[in-house]
């Protein structure tokens, strides 16, 4: 049987992380066990470097966040505030409006607020220069959304929206989709903003394996396979739009599943081998990792265990 969940989240529940283990609520007799699951992000993590995957699943390290990322979590919020306006009143000046409330918000964040400290701004500037000059390249992000849609001719029906399945083997699927539209005759978009700029041809495969993530979940959960897959680049802004059909999200289920079994006996063995790529040079966890000299902490099987992971095996020593 395949169960489902698809939920509009506050603003605090939607970020948070979908990979956070399921919480018991309710009463006793009626809570479910605490369990992992898998969201875009992690079964990404895990393809590109399975250490990866194990320190910020199950070790949890912390990780620097960067100005970067931080300012698509503004531009994020902007956009979705945007639509709390009535139709008419969704314009450019309204939502560059946005930016500074937004950027208040975030900055109430210990570790957003010291990226712009004294001694830590970007760029060798003055602290409040550099902020300045971040909050305009967020605000120039937020104005290249308007080349893209009008947003005073869309009604979503969902906005960060916390979106689940349990597959018939178990496995727990979650994610948050930065937009859903319903058009009249129950068609569906699925919109994700992207800050960057839109990837080569070769690379758009990677690009769309988070938006057919999202597919498969509503496929399951509505019975409806979208109509289109969005994926607007505000950094250049252009648009990259697939549809995909049922054929298709069964196979990408299939993956799915073959990268769950691949986690599943990482865990159960603690073995997660690092791969060393060109993304390592943004990785925070180099002196944890045996391809650049350094030794991984040991598998926290408790933490584990807590998380709702089986055991690891036994080690059966051998003569």
């Amino acid at each position: 049987m395949t169960t489902a969940t698809v939920t509009g989240q506050p603003a605090e529940a939607a970020a948070s992380s979908p990979d956070t283990p399921v919480d018991a609520t309710g009463p006793l007799e009626q809570q479910a066990p605490r369990r992992p699951s898998l969201s875009p992000s992690r079964a990404a993590d895990f393809k590109t470097c399975p250490l990866l995957y194990r320190f910020r699943t199950i070790d949890r390290l912390p990780e620097r966040k960067s100005l970067a990322a931080v300012r698509g979590t503004l531009v994020h919020t902007v956009l979705e505030q945007l639509y709390d306006l009535p139709a008419r009143e969704r314009t450019p000046e309204a939502a560059r409006e946005l930016v500074a409330p937004a950027w208040e918000q975030l900055r109430e964040d210990p570790s957003v607020a010291e990226l712009f400290a004294e001694g830590g701004a970007a760029d060798d500037q003055p602290a409040e220069q550099s902020l300045q000059a971040w909050l305009a390249s967020a605000g120039k992000l937020v104005e290249t959304y308007f080349s893209l849609e009008d947003p005073s001719r869309i009604e979503p029906q969902g906005r960060e929206e916390l979106v689940e399945v349990t597959l018939p083997d178990g496995l727990l699927l979650r994610g948050y989709v930065d937009r859903l539209d319903v058009a009249a005759n129950g068609a569906l978009r699925v919109v994700d903003y992207k800050t960057g700029s839109m990837p080569r041809e070769a690379f758009e495969g990677k690009a769309l394996f988070q938006m057919k993530f999202y597919a498969l979940v509503l496929w399951r959960t509505r019975g409806v396979v979208a109509s289109q897959l969005k994926l607007l680049y505000l950094g250049d802004g252009d648009a990259l739009t697939y549809a995909p059909d049922e054929a298709e999200l069964v196979r990408f289920e299939r993956t799915l599943l073959a990268i769950w079994a691949a986690i599943e006996r990482a865990v159960a063995t603690g073995d997660f081998r690092p791969n060393r790529t060109r993304l390592c040079d943004w990785c925070d966890h180099q002196a944890l990792c045996p391809s650049f000299g350094g030794t991984p902490p040991p598998f926290p099987a408790e933490a584990a265990a807590a998380a709702g992971w089986p055991a690891l095996l036994p080690v059966v020593e051998r003569d």
